[in-house]
């Protein structure tokens, strides 16, 4: 196995890091986490059946993720101008098959054609072409987002607080943030697991504004929602393996 920043670290993971070589490298950078409490009722109505939804404190758990790509390209190929960074926003739930805590995507939005075509087309994943914009001024920052499709939008001014920690085992932050592996679904039915790795998140509480109303509501998700726990991070670099089909 070809060496990697991430890899220098894995004893964090809860199953081993995969056999073969991975194929796809990126670097996530000023994310924010939004999480929100929704009922498990809620979640399990969006995920495919053969999916548990997994909850924490009584409740599941939706998770709306602004965050700047970097360095995204397929092994051994260097970075390419226009495709290798961008600004993305995940909506996502949180689920397991087969002891293999990971997560669920209800939507994904990139600011580049051809990644979105690329993920939908190879990846199953349910991604959309927006226009978005993610500046960071000195520890602040603003991401938004408009749907091209739909307009739909999304806005967040966020910053970190506090000092860099670790997640601990059993705590919420694991419980949200210590996933290494996504599950996808083809437009045959045919169901995928994708493994993925990085170091340890470093992750700090963040503070700011979130307007995600829009992003939820096309994703199924409506109602009073209580204030969401915020965290924010300034990234991981992240490799990921082939797909694995599972059914």
């Amino acid at each position: 196995m070809a060496s990697h920043p991430s890899l220098k670290r894995t004893e964090h993971r809860p199953w081993p890091v995969p056999a073969g070589e991975w194929t796809w490298r990126q670097n996530w950078r000023d994310l924010l986490f939004a999480h929100y409490r929704i009922p498990s009722s809620v979640a399990r109505g969006l995920v495919p059946a053969e999916l548990e939804v997994q909850e924490f404190d009584g409740s599941a758990w939706v998770g709306v993720v602004p965050f700047r790509i970097e360095g995204l390209m397929k092994r051994p190929f260097p970075d390419m101008p226009g495709l290798s960074a961008f600004p993305e926003l995940n909506v996502r739930l949180y689920v397991t098959l087969g002891g293999k805590a990971g997560v669920w995507f209800l939507s994904l939005d990139a600011a580049t054609r051809l990644g979105v075509w690329g993920a939908r087309t190879f990846f199953h994943l349910p991604y959309h072409h927006a226009r978005m914009s993610c500046d960071r001024a000195g520890n602040e920052v603003r991401f938004q987002s408009a749907r091209r499709s739909s307009g739909m939008r999304f806005e967040a001014r966020y910053r970190p607080e506090g000092e860099v920690f670790e997640a601990q085992p059993g705590s919420i932050e694991t419980f949200l943030a210590e996933r290494y592996c996504l599950y996808a679904k083809s437009k045959d039915g045919g169901l995928y697991r994708g493994e993925i790795h990085h170091a340890p998140w470093p992750l700090q509480r963040a503070e700011g504004k979130v307007e995600a109303a829009q992003m939820l509501a096309v994703n199924g998700i409506e109602g009073d929602l209580r204030p969401p726990l915020l965290h924010f991070s300034e990234g991981v670099d992240v490799v990921m393996w082939p797909l694995e089909k599972l059914k």
